[in-house]
């Protein structure tokens, strides 16, 4: 149980942000050179016009990294979603693109090989000029040749040329179809998507992936940063923001947006300074705490108002990974035997008081995925491989006809060891699940402990023995990007890295085949549909991975100030809960004073 009493010694920043007079560098301790300092006291902004979020602001040499170019400094989780806008958002829930800078961005032929974009004619940058085509250009085309950038290669894999063909049209043309390209690289969503820089600017530095400025950079966003160290991030509303005449936003009502730095706060002060009101929102919560907090607040709500499971459906549902490549891991019967005892049922009751969160997909059920799930010829594949089944007396005969035989512990073991199934993990996102699953594990015979040390995300990324709990960041609209996480050319070696979520090292011509086969289709064709359920068909016999769970964001959110919270019931405004992400931005601007009528 989460302790929630008193805050004695915690860090007060709250007084110190609304306080005009304070002085800003010693409120934090920081050299000149380490933070941003206001032009001046700040302007007093009511605490009902003030957003207070418990997230996390990046220190050090980041301090100030604006730039989406500035890699890796910049971040958008730390309220730059606010400065920089992409050309269109994607509502995950709705399943709708929502036009942001662009009005519209559409395929202009049947294999994918041409997209017009047209952009907004009110869009403006903070210096007031016009965003144009040029800058849609620009940013393309700095993605193109620089390698640095974050999507140099679907660029450098995809695109041959992009156009102004007028101040507000641009015409990309693909070298090979790409039919998600529009999707997964020109529409920021989640943790994804690209944000628009202005091209004079950026052309007028040196070096533009160094360039840091702040008050001189033009951004396209309702908000500038006013202040910035170590301890607080400040942004304040720009009155001239395009949105407002372009019907893209109301007014918004938050005027100043307030991150605070709880990386080093224990949980139960995060928690607490929610309960007095302090917070309006935070990063994501435990079931066990974010219950607490709304039992002790009656103004607070999760996702799912106040009932389990409290979280939304995040895109990174988390498996059991191995090295496919590492014996006796290469062995698919272990692997097999692996799932077999792992009772799904029994996590969505300990964890999830019953709700339906335990999976045998590698992707989120979002609703175009949860058609997919439910065709009849994914439904016959997963007929034919039953991946959700438990059965310790079946997991027994696999690992008996893989060799191995059960120690004076009732271990398996062989050729005098036992089978090493530690479980490298993350202890404050992982510390509920991955205790049951080494539990779960045991029982069946497998030598399972958890490792939640500083070296587990290395291990998984170096491919060493044991297993990996991590999620699946890929797709969110079709199954490809999820199944494509495994294509041969993604494997790696032994010893090396395998790159994020490529953690299993998994070489099938027979699956390699099928990708590429379908990777220029449409994900409405029929082709496309009937591949990617032969596709998820091999990932299921093979046991390329053990999926575990769907992952919930449990995000409190705070009515006491604000409402119009994204949630299960309120969908206004298109976009995801974990508002730190890309889709921040719509999020905020729909926020509504509490005591608006």
């Amino acid at each position: 149980m989460v302790n929630l009493k008193g805050i004695t010694g915690a860090l007060m920043v709250v007084a110190a942000i609304l306080a005009p007079t304070a002085s800003f560098a010693q409120s934090a301790g920081l050299p000149a050179a380490q933070e941003i300092t206001p032009k001046g006291a700040l302007p007093e902004v009511p605490r009902d016009q003030s957003l207070i979020l418990g997230w996390g602001v990046a220190g050090g040499t980041s301090i100030g990294a604006t730039n989406p170019w500035v890699l890796p400094g910049y971040t958008h989780q730390e309220g730059n979603n606010l400065l920089f806008e992409p050309l269109m958002y994607f509502g995950i829930f709705k399943g709708e693109y929502i036009p942001w800078l662009a009005d519209s961005m559409e395929y202009t032929n049947k294999d994918y090989t041409a997209l017009e974009i047209k952009l907004n004619k009110d869009a403006k940058w903070s210096d007031g000029k016009p965003v144009t085509s040029k800058d849609v250009v620009y940013t393309f085309e700095g993605q193109m040749k620089r390698e640095t950038l974050p999507y140099h290669t679907h660029f450098d894999q995809f695109v041959e040329s992009v156009t102004a063909k007028d101040d507000l049209t641009v015409e990309v043309k693909f070298k090979q179809p790409a039919p998600r390209f529009k999707f997964e690289v020109l529409t920021e969503k989640f943790d994804t998507g690209l944000p628009i820089v202005q091209a004079e600017w950026m052309q007028a530095q040196e070096d533009p992936t160094k360039a840091v400025g702040v008050d001189q950079i033009p951004h396209s966003g309702p908000y500038d940063v006013v202040a910035w160290n170590a301890n607080q991030k400040i942004l304040d509303l720009r009155p001239d923001w395009w949105g407002v005449k372009a019907g893209r936003s109301a007014e918004p009502a938050v005027k100043r947006v307030v991150v605070v730095n709880i990386l080093n706060q224990p949980i139960d002060t995060v928690a607490q300074r929610l309960v007095n009101n302090e917070f309006d929102s935070s990063v994501d919560m435990r079931a066990q705490i974010i219950a607490n907090i709304l039992e002790q607040n009656k103004d607070i709500q999760s996702w799912t108002g106040t009932e389990s499971p409290y979280g939304y459906l995040d895109w990174w549902p988390n498996s059991l990974w191995m090295n496919d490549s590492l014996p006796p891991y290469n062995d698919v019967r272990v692997r097999k035997a692996i799932s077999l005892a792992i009772d799904r049922e029994r996590i969505n009751e300990v964890l999830y008081d019953g709700a339906k969160i335990a999976t045998i997909y590698p992707f989120p059920l979002y609703p175009n995925l949860q058609k997919f799930a439910d065709s009849e010829a994914v439904k016959a594949e997963q007929a034919k491989y039953e991946p959700g089944k438990f059965d310790q007396e079946e997991s027994a005969k696999l690992m008996t006809e893989a060799g191995f035989t059960k120690d004076g512990d009732g271990l398996w073991a062989k050729d005098g060891k036992t089978f090493d199934a530690t479980i490298q993990a993350f202890e404050t996102i992982h510390g509920d699940i991955a205790p049951i699953l080494a539990e779960m594990l045991r029982q069946a015979g497998f030598d399972a402990n958890v490792n939640f040390g500083t070296d587990a995300f290395q291990n998984m990324v170096d491919g060493k023995a044991g297993l990996y709990l991590f999620g699946h960041g890929a797709s969110l609209f079709d199954p490809f990007e999820a199944l494509n996480l495994f294509h041969g050319k993604f494997s790696g070696t032994i010893g090396s890295a395998a790159g994020n979520n490529r953690f299993s090292r998994y070489k099938n011509p027979e699956f390699d085949a099928i990708l590429d086969e379908i990777s220029p289709l449409g994900s409405d064709d029929p082709k496309f549909q009937e591949g990617a359920a032969k596709a998820l068909g091999i990932y299921w016999r093979d046991v390329i991975d053990v999926p575990v769970i769907q992952w919930l964001h449990r995000i409190p959110y705070n009515n006491h100030y604000w409402k119009n919270w994204p949630s299960s019931t309120n969908l206004a405004s298109g976009a995801n809960g974990a508002f730190w992400a890309h889709t921040g931005l719509p999020v905020i601007t729909a926020l509504q004073p509490a005591g608006a009528k």
